[in-house]
C-alpha cells in the first residue's frame, strides 16, 4: 500500500518545522560572517511563527506564507553578503563565493524541513541552481562537521535529512540515531528516524520503526507524522479500524480543505472499503454515528473517452450543494481502473465539520479523473455532472464525458 507514504511526504512539510544553527560558518569566531547572523536571526524568527501557529495565532496558510518571505528574505541577505565580501584570494576566492550561495540557499531550505526544495523547479524560482556534485560535497562537508561537534543533535538532524533528500537511507537512518540519543524524548524526531528506517529496509514498517513510532505518540498523541505512520503500520497489518482510527485523529490538526485534508480522507475511505469487503467493518467511532445523509450510485466512463485515461488515473468522486459554495461536501478516490464504480458519499467524508451533506437538501454528484492525483480541478481532467438530486438518493448515474478546458 502506497498511498499514505504520499500522505506522509506531503506532512512531512508541516511537521519538519525544526530549525537549526548555521552550520557553515568559519571556526574561527572572528570571521563569523553575516551571513551566520542574518541564519541565527531568521531562525529565531521562524521559531516565533511556529509558536503562533501553535497558539492559534496563525493559521496554516498564514504560517506558511510567513515562512516562505522569511526564507525569500534571508537568501536575498545572504546574495547581498557574498557579493559584498573581500576577495583576498583572487579568482579562488570568486569561485568560492559563486558556489556559497546557493549552498546556503539549499541549506536553508534544510533548515525549514522542506528537502523537496532541491526540485529544479524551486531551485530556479530561487535564482540559484545546484548540481548533484554540489549537494554532495555540501553534505559531505556536514558528515566531516559532525565528526567533529558529535553532541550537536541538530546537526545530525540536518544531516539526516540531507541523506534523505539523496536517498542514503541507511546514512540516514544512523545520523538519526545519532540524533535520538542525544535527544531521545523529541516525538518528531522519532517520527522522522522511524520513517527514514523504514525506508532504509525496504520501505518495512515492523520492527524498530513500529517501536520509534508507538514512543512518539506516548510523548505527543497530536504529533502528525507519527499518526499517519502508526495508520499506516495499521493498515499493512489488515487492521482497517486501527488505520481509520488513527487517520481520523489527524483531521483537527490540517488545515479543513486543504490537499492535506482530502488525501486523509481518501485514504480513510480506502480503509474503509478494505475493511467491509474483509467483512471486518472499520468501526469509525463517533463520525459514523452521527451520520445522517448519504448518496449512492455508479460512476461510468463515456467509451469516447477511454483512450484519455490511463488505469492508475485518481478518480474523485464528490459531492457538493446544488445551490451556493462549490466547496465539495464529500469526497471518495478511486482509480480508473475501478471504473464502472460503485459508490457511497455521507457525512463521515465532510472536509469540514458542519459543511457536509446534511447541510444541503439537494446536490449534485461529481466524477473527476485527475492524472495528477491533484484534488483541484485542471484543464485536461475528465468529468461528469449528475442533475440535483436529495442528500439520501440512492441509484444516482454518474457518466465521466466532458474533458475540462
Amino acid at each position: 500500500m502506497t498511498v499514505f507514504w504520499v500522505i506522509s511526504a506531503l506532512l512531512a512539510a508541516a511537521a519538519l518545522l525544526f530549525v537549526v544553527p548555521p552550520l557553515f560558518r568559519r571556526r574561527e569566531r572572528a570571521r563569523v560572517s553575516r551571513s551566520a547572523t542574518n541564519l541565527a536571526i531568521h531562525r529565531d524568527q521562524l521559531r516565533e511563527l511556529d509558536a503562533d501557529l501553535a497558539a492559534g495565532t496563525l493559521n496554516a496558510e498564514q504560517h506558511e506564507k510567513a515562512r516562505r518571505e522569511l526564507e525569500a528574505r534571508l537568501l536575498e541577505e545572504v546574495a547581498q553578503d557574498e557579493a559584498a565580501a573581500p576577495a583576498p584570494h583572487g579568482r579562488k576566492a570568486a569561485i568560492a563565493a559563486g558556489i556559497a550561495v546557493p549552498l546556503c540557499a539549499i541549506a536553508v531550505y534544510f533548515f525549514v524541513g522542506s528537502p523537496g526544495a532541491l526540485a529544479p523547479e524551486q531551485a530556479g524560482d530561487a535564482g540559484h541552481g545546484l548540481t548533484a556534485a554540489q549537494v554532495e560535497a555540501m553534505v559531505e562537508r556536514l558528515a566531516i562537521r559532525m565528526r567533529d561537534h558529535p553532541d550537536d543533535p541538530e546537526g545530525w538532524i540536518l544531516l539526516g535529512r540531507s541523506y534523505g533528500a539523496l536517498g542514503r537511507f541507511a546514512d540516514s537512518a544512523q545520523a538519526y540515531a545519532n540524533a535520538v540519543a542525544r535527544r531521545p524524548n523529541d516525538a518528531q524526531l522519532l517520527a522522522d528516524y522511524a520513517d527514514t528506517l523504514a525506508m532504509a529496509q525496504g520501505q518495512r514498517l515492523q520492527g524498530e520503526p513500529e517501536r520509534l513510532i508507538a514512543r512518539a505518540l506516548e510523548i505527543d498523541p497530536r504529533n502528525l507524522k507519527a499518526l499517519a505512520l502508526a495508520g499506516t503500520v495499521a493498515f499493512e497489518k489488515q487492521d482497517y479500524a486501527g488505520a481509520v482510527r488513527l487517520w481520523e485523529r489527524m483531521l483537527p490538526l490540517v488545515p479543513q480543505g486543504s490537499e492535506a485534508a482530502r488525501s486523509i480522507m481518501g485514504s480513510i475511505d480506502e480503509a474503509r472499503t478494505l475493511g467491509a469487503s474483509a467483512g471486518a467493518g472499520s468501526a469509525p467511532g463517533p463520525a459514523l454515528a452521527a451520520r445522517k445523509s448519504g448518496v449512492s450510485g455508479v460512476v461510468k466512463l463515456a467509451p469516447e473517452l477511454a483512450g484519455k485515461v490511463a488505469p492508475t488515473d485518481t478518480v474523485f468522486i464528490f459531492a457538493r450543494a446544488a445551490e451556493g459554495p462549490r466547496m465539495p461536501l464529500a469526497i471518495a478516490r478511486r482509480q480508473a481502473r475501478d471504473l464502472p464504480a460503485e459508490f457511497t458519499l455521507d457525512d463521515t467524508m465532510a472536509m469540514q465539520a458542519g459543511v457536509n451533506l446534511s447541510s444541503a437538501p439537494q446536490v449534485v454528484i461529481g466524477a473527476r479523473i485527475s492524472r495528477s492525483a491533484n484534488a483541484t480541478p485542471r484543464p485536461g481532467d475528465l468529468q461528469g455532472l449528475s442533475p440535483p438530486v436529495r442528500n439520501d438518493a440512492s441509484g444516482i448515474s454518474v457518466v465521466i464525458n466532458a474533458e475540462i478546458r
